[in-house]
């Protein structure tokens, strides 16, 4: 049987915030929660370093990363794939 294995590790989509350092781009991921007592849905966001090798994603871009072994001291995310190109105003 030939089937596709499913990744164990985690995938994120966010937007990339900044790409002014070498081979990282700064990616934020908001998720929306019900707010536990007041029952509101909650925009709440989270910041990931991620790994760019070749400097390919840039600020507005919507990338996917994939979690990967701690590559620096805040680093332990790879961007893997576009999702949409950042428009141009």
């Amino acid at each position: 049987m030939t089937e596709a294995k499913k990744s164990l590790k985690r995938t994120l989509i966010g937007k990339v915030v900044s790409d002014k350092r070498a081979k990282t781009v700064t990616v934020l991921v908001e998720r929306r929660v019900k707010h536990e007592l007041y029952g509101k849905i909650v925009a709440k966001s989270s910041k990931y370093h991620a790994h760019d090798e070749n400097n390919e994603f840039h600020t507005g871009d919507v990338i996917e990363i994939t979690e990967s072994r701690p590559l620096s001291k805040t680093k332990n995310w790879v961007a893997t794939r576009l999702v949409t190109k950042a428009v141009l105003v």
